[in-house]
C-alpha cells in the first residue's frame, strides 16, 4: 500500500461497546458513507488525508485504524512470520520509534503480552534486515503506531493511525474518582438531543468531563486540535513531498505537492477558524465537593472552555436553572464502584423531585448501571440507550419535560 498516495483504502474507526451507533452518525454528518458498522466499528473509504480528518474531527471513537494484513494464524509463531512479511521499512522510520497493542482472543495464548511482543521482534528483525538498523519501541505513545486483533485463528494487522486513544483529548489533568470517559460524554449528549444552543446543565459533575464536552460541541471546537501527537504524524513520509500526480484532493491553500504535515497543519488552523463562541448557550456545573469543582474547572483551562462554563459548588439541588427551556445531564454514582444502594437510593428520589419541580418542560438525561436505582428516579423516561461506562453496562434514560413516571414502569 502506498499510504500517503493511495486515494480509496478502508479505514476502520473503532469504539467502544455501544458507540459505533453514534459514531456512524458522526461520520455520516462529516460527508462518509460507512460500508459496514458493527457492534465496535465504523468502517469508512478514504486516504490519509480522511484519516487526518477523522483523528481531528470525531467525537465518539477511540481509534482510526489502516488495515495492512488479514490472515491466518494458529499460533504465535504464526503471527510473527506473518508480521515479518509486511514492509515496514516503508511505514516506520529506521531512526524513529514505535509501539505495538493487541487485543486476543485465541485458546493457544496463555500470555496476552506475547502477540505484541512478538509482532515488535518481527518489525525491529524486518526493519534491521532492510534498513541495518532498527526504530526504538516500547509502550509510549510518542511514534508509529501498530494494533494486532487476533481473534481464533483469524489476524489484522493494522496501522494505528490515532496512537493515544481519541478518548483521551488532553484535557483531563486531574480525573478526580470513578471519571466518565469523553467519548461516552460526548455520546450521551447526541443520545439526548440537545440542540448546543440551549442551557446545559451538569450537576455532580465529578472532573466536569459532560460540561467540559457540552462547551467543546457548542462552539463546534474539533476535540482532536487539543492533542500534540497523532501516530499518523509519525509514519514515514509525513515530512515529505507529496508527487503532483497523486496528491490528495485539498483546499486551494493546500496545493498539490504539499507534505502531509503541511496539509495537517492547515487543517488544524481551518478548523481553529471554524470556532465560534458568539452565541454561546449557558453551561453549568455544579459538585458538592469544592475539590471536585476546583478540578473540573483545572481541566475546562486545559480544554480551552473554563470562560464558556458556570462553575458552582453546591449540593445539585441548588444547581441554577436558566429561563425557558434546557437539557439537564446526571452521572451520578451506580452503588457499583462507589456508594451502595441504601446510600444512593434517597438521592436518585432526590434527582427526580429536582427535575420534576426545577426543570420543568426541559429534557433530563441520568445513566446509570443500576437499574433498580433508576427506579427511585420516579420520572417518565422516552427511552433507555444501552451505553457502557468502561466495564459496566449502563442505560442512559431521557426524559421529556421531566414529567413525573405515573403508571409508566422502568
Amino acid at each position: 500500500m502506498k499510504l500517503w498516495t493511495d486515494k480509496n483504502y478502508p479505514i476502520i474507526i473503532s469504539c467502544a461497546k455501544e458507540l459505533s451507533r453514534w459514531t456512524e452518525i458522526e461520520v455520516i454528518d462529516m460527508g462518509y458513507k460507512p460500508i459496514e458498522v458493527t457492534e465496535n466499528t465504523v468502517v469508512v473509504r478514504g486516504s490519509m488525508r480522511d484519516v487526518m480528518r477523522l483523528n481531528l474531527y470525531l467525537r465518539t471513537a477511540h481509534r482510526v485504524l489502516v488495515p495492512l494484513l488479514r490472515t491466518t494464524c494458529r499460533n504465535i509463531r504464526d503471527l510473527y512470520e506473518s508480521a515479518l512479511s509486511i514492509d515496514w521499512e516503508n511505514l516506520i522510520e529506521a531512526d524513529g520509534y514505535f509501539s505495538v497493542s493487541s487485543i486476543v482472543h485465541n485458546s493457544t495464548i496463555r500470555d496476552t503480552r506475547l502477540p505484541s511482543l512478538y509482532t515488535k521482534d518481527a518489525i525491529a528483525d524486518r526493519m534491521r534486515e532492510r534498513c541495518q538498523r532498527r526504530p526504538d519501541s516500547g509502550g509510549e505513545n510518542i511514534g508509529s503506531a501498530v494494533f494486532v486483533y487476533w481473534e481464533r485463528d483469524e489476524v489484522i494487522i493494522y496501522l494505528d493511525t490515532s496512537g493515544e486513544p481519541l478518548s483521551k483529548r488532553g484535557y483531563r489533568k486531574i480525573p478526580g474518582s470513578a471519571p466518565m470517559q469523553e467519548t461516552l460524554a460526548a455520546a450521551c449528549l447526541m443520545a439526548m438531543h440537545w440542540n448546543r444552543k440551549d442551557p446545559f446543565l451538569a450537576p455532580m459533575c465529578g472532573s466536569g468531563t459532560p460540561a467540559i464536552e457540552a462547551a467543546m460541541m457548542a462552539m463546534n471546537k474539533a476535540p482532536g486540535s487539543l492533542k500534540g501527537h497523532f501516530a499518523f504524524q509519525s509514519v514515514k513520509g509525513y515530512t515529505r513531498m507529496i508527487p503532483n500526480e497523486s496528491a490528495p484532493r485539498v483546499a486551494p491553500r493546500q496545493r498539490a505537492g504539499a507534505t502531509p504535515e503541511q496539509i495537517w497543519k492547515e487543517m488544524v488552523i481551518d478548523a481553529k477558524n471554524a470556532e465560534n463562541t458568539s452565541a454561546m448557550p449557558r453551561i453549568i456545573a455544579t459538585d458538592i465537593s469544592p475539590d471536585a469543582i476546583e478540578n473540573a474547572y483545572t481541566n475546562a483551562i486545559a480544554a480551552g472552555v473554563a470562560q464558556h462554563i458556570e462553575f458552582k459548588a453546591c449540593d445539585f439541588a441548588e444547581t441554577p436553572v436558566p429561563d425557558g427551556k434546557g437539557c439537564i445531564f446526571f452521572n451520578p454514582e451506580y452503588g457499583i464502584r462507589l456508594g451502595t444502594y441504601e446510600e444512593l437510593a434517597p438521592v436518585y428520589e432526590r434527582i427526580g423531585t429536582f427535575m420534576n419541580e426545577k426543570c420543568a418542560g426541559w429534557t433530563g438525561g441520568l445513566i446509570t448501571g443500576n437499574p433498580d436505582l433508576a427506579r427511585m428516579v420516579n420520572l417518565y423516561y422516552r427511552t433507555r440507550v444501552p451505553f457502557f461506562n468502561g466495564p459496566i453496562d449502563c442505560r442512559l434514560f431521557i426524559y421529556p419535560g421531566c414529567e413525573l413516571k405515573g403508571q409508566n414502569a422502568v
